[in-house]
């Protein structure tokens, strides 16, 4: 059989951070080979399916990923090999049903994810296929909105900037997505002699943008308001702000500890925080604005501002179906982040899209601080037309490369594309 599994041959690769991380290629008897790479998080949600480390002090300082390749090369691939690769949902599931748990504890996220995205771009070779028509079929014409994280802080700035981790600017008034990257990347760059010309500091965190040392986290977005108006466009028109305050990085015994303002604040206190910030600034989206087990802040958070702008759940929600469906239930946001480490399979993480977008929310795929060069979520986000896309700054390889893919498959879409422009973040 042509398509049937000859060969899954995994190896332990590095990051964007220089840590290692798995790469996972697949041989099809057709001759057709296909490689993914598989992301890592710093910020994590400790609901997240288990990313598997050696823990070996001698190797990477514990960080290596021996085991995980090694489950991939003993364990999973001598179950698949043989196996049809145009059977997306069967093989995860025969990977999550070998693994046996929860949270892929036994395998490890990595293992299973690396396999699992290889799978599916051999599919797409198979079938002469783009990876997204593959996944999303002739209707995947929609173009993201770029989020562009252009001033990092928290746990991305190793906490030498502000509290809150993403500063983004979103270029939704462009009429394409190439439009979109260039008032992105141009609004980037004068952001940098904004910087500059205040005297503060230019080094860049793990997502590209920049780490100044601020007096508030208000100040960001005092520098990025004078830097799109600067670099000739319309704060709230043309280019608008979104928020990652990352809220359970500072949470502690219920308290929200804002280190920066020297001030402790309750859930209905940092949620008064973005009433106030949101009247001020054109702030369209606010992710993890409370900590992953908050729910009833989240609620309080929702009742407030879920008519007005994008309320984004990361940490709360980590990409899992049962999470997103309790969610929606209990009308805590009105978006989900999407992250395919966090789940570990491709088919969950359709699922979980397919979730929020059945429940008329917004999802929105995202990158993690650890990546590679490796452009999958380009793709997926044109699949799944979610219309709006993080993977950081418009700088640093690995973030650029998603951007660049996204300018080819624009390119090929040709008439047919459509960019999601505002209509991506209407409440």
């Amino acid at each position: 059989m042509v398509n049937n599994i000859k060969s899954i041959k995994a190896r332990e690769i590095l990051d964007s951070r220089g840590n290692p991380t798995v790469e996972v290629e697949i041989a099809v008897n057709s001759g057709i080979r296909a490689r993914a790479a598989v992301p890592s998080g710093a910020s994590t949600g400790i609901h997240e399916a288990l990313e598997f480390r050696d823990a070996d002090p001698k190797r990477y300082g514990g960080k290596g990923v021996l085991k995980a390749v090694e489950n991939v090369n003993k364990i999973i691939a001598p179950e698949l090999i043989g196996k049809d690769i145009l059977n997306q949902e069967d093989l995860d599931q025969l990977m999550i049903k070998l693994d046996g748990t929860q949270n892929k504890k036994n395998l490890g996220a990595n293992a299973i994810l690396g396999v699992s995205m290889s799978i599916a771009r051999a599919a797409a070779t198979a079938q002469n296929m783009t990876l997204y028509k593959y996944l999303g079929g002739s209707e995947a014409t929609l173009l993201p909105v770029p989020m562009l994280n252009v001033l990092n802080g928290g746990v991305h700035a190793n906490w030498q900037g502000p509290d809150f981790q993403e500063y983004m600017v979103v270029p939704s008034g462009a009429e394409s997505f190439k439009e979109a990257l260039r008032w992105g990347s141009e609004t980037f760059h004068t952001l940098k002699k904004v910087l500059k010309e205040k005297g503060l500091k230019t080094s860049v965190g793990d997502e590209g943008g920049f780490v100044p040392t601020v007096s508030s986290n208000e100040e960001p977005l005092q520098l990025i308001i004078a830097a799109i108006e600067k670099a000739g466009y319309k704060p709230g028109t043309d280019i608008s702000i979104a928020l990652d305050t990352a809220s359970s990085s500072f949470c502690e015994e219920e308290k929200y500890l804002l280190r920066t303002e020297k001030s402790e604040l309750d859930s209905e206190g940092l949620v008064e925080k973005f009433v106030s910030l949101t009247k001020k600034y054109p702030i369209i989206s606010v992710e993890d604005g409370l900590a992953e087990d908050d729910w009833e802040g989240w609620k309080i958070l929702n009742n407030k501002l879920g008519h007005k702008i994008t309320l984004v759940g990361d940490d709360i929600f980590v990409t899992n179906v049962k999470r997103i469906e309790r969610g929606i239930k209990e009308k805590i946001a009105n978006a989900v982040l999407i992250k395919l480490n966090q789940i570990g399979t491709v088919t969950e993480t359709i699922a979980a899209v397919k979730m929020a977008q059945k429940a008329k929310w917004s999802a929105v795929v995202s990158h993690r601080s650890g990546e590679t060069v490796d452009s999958f979520i380009s793709d997926f986000v044109v699949a799944m037309g979610t219309g709006a896309l993080k993977t950081g700054a418009p700088c640093r390889g690995e973030r650029v490369e998603k951007y660049n893919q996204l300018l080819r498959i624009e390119e090929e879409l040709g008439d047919n594309a459509v960019f999601a422009g505002r209509k991506a973040f209407e409440r």
